[in-house]
């Protein structure tokens, strides 16, 4: 599919999410995009959110800060800023008309006034289709992944989608489910209503780690 395409919209693109398939590109100048619907999905349990010991210290560091939609581009292009990227200029341009239409969200990591970390995702009923993340510092895109669980269950949502899973991922309680059994859950999110943007960010890291007591 060509970056010229008329029927290349932010609104095939949640189609395609509420079908069960995300697009992808072989890299940051290739005009075409593909669609994805792998056999194994990644997901992440929102009651399963694993937060260490170690974690947990490094979320009581009163040494960041953390936003809701406040550099969705600024973390849109640090998702990219790697050697071998999927995030194409065509995708980027999506994503961004997706974040006008209110489809599309970021939470943001800043330490000393600097953007460090960040996540993004697509949000279709009580479904957050996580797209990709990064971390300019130690541990950031892990605070960034404990606020947004966080945010994700006080929002009521019930699926978070992570589309692959990684080891990094998978220490934090990620898990992998056939492509039926996510199908299945989709269905079910689709049917309801969740606003990302609705609850309040927190006050302190405490009442994140109050919420989420998977410690060990």
């Amino acid at each position: 599919m060509k970056d010229d395409d008329p029927f290349l919209t932010p609104q095939l693109l949640l189609h395609a999410y509420a079908s069960g398939v995300f697009p992808m590109s072989e890299g940051r100048d290739d005009p075409d995009i593909f669609w994805v619907d792998p056999k194994l999905r990644g997901v992440f349990p929102l009651d399963r959110f694993h937060i260490s010991r170690s974690l947990a210290r490094r979320l009581r560091r009163d040494d960041y800060g953390v936003s809701v939609n406040a550099d969705f581009e600024g973390v849109l292009r640090g998702c990219a800023d790697r050697e071998e990227t999927w995030i194409s200029d065509v995708i980027h341009d999506l994503y961004l008309q997706l974040h006008r239409l209110g489809r599309a969200h970021s939470l943001e990591v800043w330490m000393g006034g600097e953007l460090v970390g960040g996540v993004y995702g697509v949000t279709l009923g009580r479904a957050f289709f996580g797209e990709s993340m990064f971390s300019r510092r130690t541990d950031a895109s892990k605070i960034a992944l404990a606020y947004l669980v966080d945010r994700l269950k006080l929002a009521g949502f019930v699926l978070f989608d992570t589309q692959f899973i990684t080891p990094h991922l998978a220490s934090l309680g990620a898990i992998e489910i056939p492509r039926a059994d996510y199908h299945r859950r989709l269905e079910k999110a689709l049917l309801g209503a969740a606003d990302f943007t609705a609850p309040q960010l927190p006050q302190s890291a405490s009442e994140v780690l109050q919420r989420n007591t998977q410690t060990s």
